[in-house]
């Protein structure tokens, strides 16, 4: 159960990023951005704590702040797969990281899977 509310929230959050933010576009179906979600997803569980491990010390270094541009990477990388989802500019990319990180946030928060 756990797995599929995280699939909904990255689907979701990626829906509301490129909603709200000029520069981001989706031109897929629900079921394209469900697969967007996922691919999110996976690439979050696997690749993002090895990226965390390899730059803890920029992490230390800048209290938390370059785990922003992890995200941003993993997002452009969701970007590469996904021929349906386009990100423009660097901009639009850091705006659509911090959008999908407080949908991610908000929306684990409501549902108490964290």
């Amino acid at each position: 159960m756990s797995f599929l509310i995280h699939l909904i929230s990255n689907s979701v959050a990626i829906y509301a990023a490129a909603y709200f933010v000029n520069g981001i576009t989706f031109s897929g179906n629900w079921l394209v951005l469900l697969f967007a979600g996922l691919a999110l997803g996976v690439i979050n569980f696997f690749v993002k704590p090895f990226l965390k491990l390899l730059a803890f010390p920029f992490i230390l270094i800048t209290l938390g702040l370059f785990t922003l541009i992890i995200n941003m990477a993993l997002l452009w990388t969701v970007d590469l797969l996904i021929k349906e989802l386009t990100i423009e500019t660097l901009l639009a990319l850091f705006w659509g990281t911090v959008i999908i990180s407080v949908v991610n946030f908000t929306l684990s928060h409501l549902t108490g899977k964290s």
